[in-house]
């Protein structure tokens, strides 16, 4: 991993090399961004909320964190930890995708519940 004003320098001015490289790398490798997989596959959570990504694409990054040792309360814990940044809509908007690939229907809950 190189030195932090690097990588900012590289990112900065769209090192193409330096990004083929890490791309390169794909999703599990850890050495990037020198972060332990654990945290990188919570970090990649926490982007997907941030983009409003579709349900699907939660469910590697999900694996990856509980393979990593993470439990389902830290990854729903991502979600609560987004709030101040996000905002209540992007996050409430994540939650049904999050939930399904943690094998929750929420969807379903919520009828049950409203009944």
């Amino acid at each position: 991993m190189d030195d932090p004003g690097i990588t900012l320098r590289k990112l900065a001015i769209h090192d193409d090399a330096y990004i083929e490289s890490v791309l390169a790398c794909g999703v599990r490798d850890t050495v990037p961004s020198g972060l332990d997989v654990r945290t990188q596959a919570m970090v990649r959570v926490a982007a997907l909320a941030a983009v409003g990504a579709a349900p699907t694409t939660y469910m590697c990054a999900i694996e990856s964190a509980l393979e990593a040792g993470a439990t389902e309360q830290d990854i729903v814990g991502v979600l609560t930890a987004l709030l101040p940044t996000l905002g209540p809509d992007r996050v409430v908007a994540a939650a049904p995708g999050l939930g399904l690939a943690l094998g929750y229907d929420l969807d379903e809950a919520l009828e049950r519940h409203s009944e």
